[in-house]
């Protein structure tokens, strides 16, 4: 489904949206003793400045930004309402831009340390003087996690995306048709309705598409990724992901997609099977549910992420399925929920040892409680939630029923 227009100029970010995000950031750089802020990270320069141009934005602790721009200066008045906007060719040229701007000269200067190049950071810390350098990535994180109404419509749409691809999964899916060719389908469907063919990762070599569809034992292969569940891939160079496998009577499939609309993410993974499917693998699919209903009633604004993540372990070792849940022996990975909006591995994680960081309002994160079976595949679903006053809200919709078609 394409987002939907609401008349001329909706695809841009909206000025007051912009000034909030920015202003808000001013506000935990204060607090941290922050005189100005340099962005260059591509999510990170989207959410600030409603537009994706080479070159960076210095948020001073007071005051506007401005947005230097490499290419293209044009297209990014066009697309952006930040009030100042400027031709920038080198990082030689920062001094005298931002002099000229009224802007004094930072004394610590937060950088995205996280994804920052060791090269970039050696030329903006020497060109700004050599201030004291601050890792600002995470007072931009803990703003980004908490959505407002805006983006939390756009997500609500690529919810709605991913239902549509759900069913049609389930209309077309026969024996002998392959991983690839579902995928395809889905993809194609998708790409139709407005998605670019790809979703962002913040992690160093985070690489992840539109999802995968995994097919009988190929769901239970690990990958380098750190996702429970992996795939073979179509080649090395890959290595994760759909094989080319053909889907048979008795064994899992899970559809595990990302949907898209307007830079903004919702992430689902559904699970069916053709003819039939064995009882211990029905009953994992229950466990995952139980797990997840557990998540449900005790996820509250105020409770530890940590705290969420042990409790579902916990509840998963009771069930009996400790050495089979989020990943095999040796493979298993230590979270079971991601931050989610216009990157896939946001915050928060409901992951281990994460008990000093607690859920907020209006947080949104996919949850993806999942059990690998080696050798038969893997089993599982995965919702993308927001935290409201009273608990959590699903933005997904599709069936979460096991599927035996």
């Amino acid at each position: 489904m394409i987002c939907p227009e609401t008349g001329a100029g909706s695809i841009f970010v909206p000025a007051v949206e912009l000034a909030s995000r920015w202003r808000n950031l001013q506000k935990k750089m204060s607090a941290a003793g922050l005189d100005a802020a340099v962005v260059m990270q591509n999510a990170d320069l989207y959410y600030f400045s409603g537009t994706l141009q080479s070159g960076l934005l210095y948020i001073p602790v007071q005051g506007d930004p401005v947005y230097l721009v490499r290419r293209d200066e044009q297209r990014a008045r066009k697309e952006s309402f930040l009030p100042h906007i400027v031709p920038f060719g080198s990082f030689r040229e920062l001094p005298q831009i931002l002099m000229d701007c009224g802007l004094p000269r930072a004394e610590r200067l937060g950088l995205e340390l996280d994804v920052l190049p060791v090269a970039t950071y050696q030329r903006i810390h020497k060109y700004l003087g050599e201030p004291h350098v601050v890792d600002v990535t995470p007072l931009i994180r803990s703003l980004r996690a908490v959505k407002s109404v805006w983006e939390l419509n756009h997500m609500r749409q690529a919810a709605i995306q991913l239902d549509q691809c759900w069913r049609r999964a389930i209309e077309v899916a026969c024996e002998g048709l392959s991983d690839l060719e579902l995928a395809i389908e889905l993809e194609g469907m998708a790409r139709r309705q407005g998605h670019p063919g790809y979703a962002r990762m913040r992690a160093f070599n985070g690489e992840i598409a539109m999802g995968t569809v995994l097919v009988g034992a190929d769901g239970a292969v690990p990958a380098f990724r750190n996702t429970p569940l992996g795939g073979i891939g179509l080649h090395p160079s890959i290595g994760f992901g759909v094989s080319g496998r053909r889907m048979a009577r008795g064994e899992p499939v899970t559809v595990d997609l990302v949907g898209y609309c307007a830079g903004y993410l919702a992430d689902q993974t559904r699970t069916f099977a053709l003819g039939s499917l064995g009882e211990p693998l029905c009953r994992a699919y229950e466990a995952m549910c139980l797990i997840q209903d557990q998540l449900i009633r005790t996820a509250r604004p105020g409770v530890a992420w940590g705290k969420l993540y042990q409790d579902c372990c916990q509840l998963a070792a009771d069930l009996g399925y400790e050495r089979q849940f989020m990943g095999g022996d040796g493979a298993r990975v230590p979270f079971i929920g991601h931050g989610i909006g216009l990157e896939i591995d946001e915050y928060p994680f409901i992951a281990r040892g994460m008990h000093d960081q607690v859920l907020e309002e209006n947080m949104t994160f996919a949850f993806e409680p999942k059990a690998v079976f080696p050798g038969q595949g893997a089993v599982g679903i995965e919702n993308t939630f927001v935290v409201t006053a009273d608990g959590l809200s699903s933005l997904t919709i599709s069936d979460e029923a096991l599927r035996i078609l």
